[in-house]
């Protein structure tokens, strides 16, 4: 396997993983928290914010990281 093959699967994988997580600790405890199909479908469109809080959270994470990098090799 070439190293852009392995970085593909490892993304893919990445990816899958990522996806398996918000589905069975955001999105099913989110839509059983109701009874009727409307606030299900709500929950489940307003647990997308709590994925983009993530994201940025992350991002800005590793970001600090890349700005500060030079100064925690030290």
């Amino acid at each position: 396997m070439s190293n852009e093959t392995i970085t593909l699967v490892v993304a893919a994988g990445c990816g899958v993983l990522a996806l398996a997580t918000y589905v069975t600790l955001i999105l099913i405890p989110a839509a059983a928290s109701y009874s009727s199909w409307w606030q299900r479908i709500a929950a489940a469109f307003l647990s997308l914010y709590v994925v983009a809080a993530f994201v940025i959270a992350g991002a800005g994470g590793g970001a600090g990281i890349v700005w500060f990098w030079d100064r925690l090799q030290d």
